[in-house]
């Protein structure tokens, strides 16, 4: 009876066996011996480059006066980003939580940030006397949708799964420190939101990271584009906190790591709102972004992609928009997002157009042996930044 069970176990374990392989082999992509797409790019990506002259750049473009140069190139940046969100009537600001902490409260407000949705974001007020000055943190990509907001705040102790998740990613990308509660305890109104596609602003379904492209396709057949929408949403954002009465509307800044800084130097370069910013691991060049050879390519999808206009301005050109403020870049010299030489060719493209406008002091730009990531000393580095522009 025994050697029956164990032949019959034998024959299932070896119908499981064969079962997996074929599962693995369907697995197995189908190829053909012609292509024309390599490594997530065209095969003529390098013709492609070539084609790219930046024409509207600073010191490219026809317009000559600084003031000129600006508005029709940030009219350009705003045209390639599509048809905008409508506005809401107004915010309609609620606070729906509220916790004590240590030198500030944190609150937890819903507002309408256009006028199709009401979104949920943290705001952390210093104790004292007010107006301060203030700070709208963007949280950054890392592949990690679940959370949003929560990655640059402290989220309320309510939701532990949450909580939890939050904690890990405060570990892995900045050292175990909430950067907007670091700023909050030093004397900053700190605010922060979900970017469409995170947090509280992602899929009924669940996270599911394949569909975000799709998601971004669809909102193109509707005359729209999710990357622009999360900088719309970022200018509405830093309009509602200019609202506030515990902030001083003179004083605001913008800060954040990866795809927020992404999103740090885009708001600085598009809102008169802000007059300092400061961008942690994110900025290249186009052209050493975007290689074959070198094994590199565009990461987020269409976090930062923005119909057609590379046609005109490239990643430096565009945050040379926001001459003369203050600016901080900070990236890594072992971030394997950003090479290096490609991290130079932009600061240095940057540093012509601020000289070129005797603002020279108000750009400093930094290369750390770092990768990818904010940890405690990038935060103190933000900080002193902001008490020497904002306080």
């Amino acid at each position: 009876m025994r050697s029956i069970i164990e032949r019959l176990c034998l024959v299932t374990l070896l119908a499981a066996v064969c079962l997996c392989a074929e599962a693995q082999k369907s697995k197995k992509l189908q190829k053909r011996d012609k292509y024309e797409f390599s490594f997530d790019l065209p095969c003529y990506v390098e013709q492609l480059k070539q084609e790219l002259t930046y024409p509207m750049a600073w010191g490219r473009s026809d317009t000559k006066n600084f003031a000129k140069w600006k508005k029709k190139a940030r009219a350009k940046v705003f045209e390639c980003m599509m048809a905008p969100p409508l506005r809401a009537a107004s915010f309609d600001m609620k606070v729906i939580g509220e916790e004590r902490r240590d030198g500030y409260t944190a609150r937890k407000v819903e507002f309408n940030v256009n006028a199709y949705s009401r979104v949920t974001a943290y705001l952390l007020v210093p104790d004292g006397k007010g107006p301060f000055p203030a700070v709208n943190m963007l949280h950054d990509h890392g592949g990690h949708l679940f959370i949003g907001k929560e990655k640059m705040i402290r989220p309320f102790d309510e939701d532990t799964v949450v909580t939890n998740d939050a904690d890990r990613w405060a570990e892995r990308l900045y050292d175990s420190s909430y950067f907007g509660d670091f700023l909050a305890r030093h004397g900053y109104v700190v605010f922060s939101a979900d970017a469409p596609m995170w947090g509280e602003r992602g899929r009924e379904e669940g996270v599911d990271r394949s569909k975000y492209d799709i998601i971004a396709g669809n909102m193109m057949m509707l005359g729209r584009d999710l990357s622009a929408f999360m900088t719309y949403d970022d200018i509405a954002g830093t309009e509602f906190l200019a609202t506030l009465p515990c902030v001083d509307a003179s004083r605001i800044g913008c800060t954040g790591c990866s795809m927020g800084a992404y999103r740090a130097w885009m708001l600085a370069a598009l809102s008169d709102r802000i007059k300092a910013g400061a961008a942690v691991c994110w900025m290249v060049t186009t052209d050493v972004q975007m290689s074959v050879k070198d094994k590199k390519r565009e990461y987020g999808g269409f976090a930062n992609c923005i119909p057609a206009l590379r046609q005109y301005l490239d990643y430096p050109h565009i945050a040379s928009l926001a001459c003369p403020k203050a600016m901080l870049f900070i990236n890594g010299s072992r971030d394997h997002l950003f090479p290096t030489d490609g991290v130079r060719d932009a600061f240095n493209t940057m540093h012509d157009v601020w000289n070129s406008q005797d603002a020279a002091g108000n750009l400093e730009t930094e290369i750390w042996d770092i990768p990818h990531s904010c940890g405690l000393k990038a935060q103190q580095r933000v900080l002193e930044f902001f008490d020497k522009k904002l306080k």
